[in-house]
């Protein structure tokens, strides 16, 4: 990995899994997406079981399930309200369904319909007065939903399927099938502010909004990563870097490239995370283009990251990514949801000195 962020030298940036803690009772099959609680130790996790589960998390690692609702096909996304009192699943069974904890519900209650399966789901301040729900079909819609009314209150029409997106603040960030990447300003959520072909050249694997919403990262198939801004002031500040592959042994110039499956902003410094198919996942500081810890290799692909709300516990799924079709899918494959505890130092951005790249 050395060089390949423009590195420059640092004490010890290999980091440590063995006190890593797994989540008791994972799914039983394929996981798709975790998401904590914006309020609250709560992780939800979507998974191929057609289930999103919910689990409290406690301050020494050990975990609880707490509720669960069911799907009628695979999940294949999951999001909270706000208010940390609802949890999303939208998966292939075009539907998008609700499970309300702050009232108790023991069944999920449908809350958004797709004509093709639901890839993405979020929450969004849309200035509607309650928080507005967005889902993303591979019918290559966004619609946005208000949870008090069954119609979807505004849709976009997008060029292709939608495979990732994700929002934070005034900013939404969409990216299709054909590489398009669709930047909205939720201040006018009815529109595209700017359009564009993502930088990287192959397949887009998923999106994620900068802590700031002064732009987005973007993951592709081919073991990249690009830092984009929105603002064409600071477009000088855009780079893409090589990440997630692996040079087989006795080899100088042949390298594996695995998806970037996963980016994670932390809450509070702004670094981020990557983690992909090679079964790695590394922080990085984007402004001063530096990696600041890598990770052995965890036992299989991880589909999924996130940090927590105060960003002391990074979660990450492991499981079968079907980059190999069904066939692949075996009894054999791990399937496991593991809490890496944040060290003060892991995830701080570098001091800036003279001697930064910039």
């Amino acid at each position: 990995m050395a060089g390949l962020f423009g590195t420059a030298a640092q004490t010890n940036t290999q980091g440590e899994i063995k006190n890593d803690v797994a989540l008791n009772q994972p799914p039983e099959d394929s996981i798709s997406h975790i998401s904590f609680s914006p309020q609250s130790e709560h992780l939800a996790v979507s998974s191929w079981d057609k289930k999103v589960r919910i689990y409290e998390i406690a301050s020494n690692g050990q975990s609880e399930g707490k509720a669960l609702f069911d799907h009628e096909a695979p999940v294949l996304s999951c999001c909270w309200a706000p208010d940390g009192k609802k949890v999303i699943g939208a998966g292939a069974d075009k539907a998008a369904r609700m499970l309300d904890l702050g009232a108790n519900s023991s069944s999920a209650q449908q809350v958004a319909a797709h004509d093709a399966p639901i890839r993405c789901c979020t929450f969004v301040d849309a200035g509607a007065g309650s928080p507005i729900l967005v889902t993303g079909g591979w019918d290559k819609k966004v619609k946005y939903w208000d949870l008090r009314t069954s119609a979807p209150i505004a849709t976009l029409e997008c060029q292709e399927r939608i495979y990732a997106l994700d929002a934070r603040q005034k900013l939404m960030v969409i990216g299709t099938a054909d590489r398009y990447i669709n930047i909205v300003d939720l201040n006018s959520p009815q529109k595209f502010f700017k359009t564009m072909q993502s930088p990287l050249k192959w397949q887009t694997r998923c999106v994620t909004c900068f802590t700031d919403a002064s732009g987005f990262a973007i993951g592709s198939i081919e073991g990249r990563c690009a830092i984009q801004y929105v603002d064409d002031k600071d477009s000088a500040s855009n780079f893409s870097f090589k990440c997630h592959r692996q040079s087989p042994p006795n080899t100088r110039d042949q390298s594996n490239v695995y998806s970037v499956n996963a980016i994670s902003f932390h809450p509070e410094h702004g670094t981020f995370s990557t983690a992909g198919s090679d079964g790695t996942f590394h922080f990085w500081d984007k402004d001063a283009k530096h990696r600041l810890k890598g990770y052995p290799e965890v036992g299989g692909p991880i589909v999924s990251t996130a940090f927590n709300r105060n960003g002391n516990i990074f979660a990450y799924a492991i499981s079968y990514d079907w980059s190999q079709g069904y066939s692949q899918n075996t009894q054999q494959k791990v399937t496991k949801v593991m809490l890496h505890s944040v060290a003060p130092d892991e995830c701080k951005p570098r001091p800036k000195t003279a001697g930064t790249k910039r």
